[in-house]
């Protein structure tokens, strides 16, 4: 079924790439990869009305397209759509990255052409979530869904929050422009448990790493 129209105006907008992609293509995973992802955002449509998007290659875009609702809801929702499409890829043995951003977003479905498809896409939601999870300090890592804090609503810019999945949102140690948020957990006491676990996982990496040069090198 085809996105219909969203005239530019202020929304969440969510950009998930797939981890490792590049490495996945020389090892004929890519595919597969793929085929997981969309499916993942196919039976979350299915489901749920609440959020809309589409999908290019690695890459996958969200936005709430309800305007009855507080943004606060708003927010709920697309955090709902990410824990389910994350959950589902893990299951997979599969990792998304995720940013989220707020602010106006247009999306267009123009006429198409034999062999050719329009479908432009504006508004600087876009462009914060994109930049954010590609170039912005620190490094997004695998697994992980952040989202960015500038423009966001002064009532999000609280602790006490009604729906359940904003309290999954917590601001990280030395990184004061993002809230990041823990899809993969049930209760949201256990974060730090959590960040400690994750932190340890990629010091095992870098040590790893580390040995395998050494020995190498003390080879030689």
């Amino acid at each position: 079924m085809a996105v219909n129209d969203f005239l530019c105006r202020d929304t969440f907008v969510a950009y998930l790439d797939i981890s490792g992609f590049k490495e996945m293509m020389k090892e004929n995973l890519a595919i597969e990869a793929m085929r997981q992802f969309y499916q993942a955002g196919y039976d979350y449509r299915e489901r749920y009305n609440e959020v809309d998007g589409f999908f290019v290659s690695d890459c996958g875009i969200l936005f709430v397209r309800k305007d009855d609702i507080s943004n606060e809801e708003k927010l709920n929702h697309i955090l709902l759509a990410i824990k389910f499409i994350n959950k589902r890829m893990l299951e997979k043995d599969f990792m998304l990255k995720t940013s989220i951003a707020y602010g106006e977003f247009e999306y267009i479905r123009k006429l198409e052409l034999s062999g050719i498809e329009k479908n432009p896409v504006y508004g600087n939601a876009y462009v914060k979530a994109v930049l954010d999870s590609e170039k912005n300090p620190p490094k997004l890592e695998p697994g992980l869904c952040r989202l960015v804090k500038e423009g966001l609503p002064d009532e999000l810019n609280r602790d006490n929050h009604v729906f359940e999945e904003l309290k999954f949102l917590k601001q990280r140690k030395n990184d004061k422009k993002h809230l990041y948020y823990f899809w993969n957990l049930d209760n949201p006491d256990n974060i730090e448990e959590f960040e400690e676990k994750y932190n340890d996982a990629y010091k095992w990496k870098f040590k790893g790493m580390l040995e395998a040069l050494k020995n190498t090198y003390n080879n030689l």
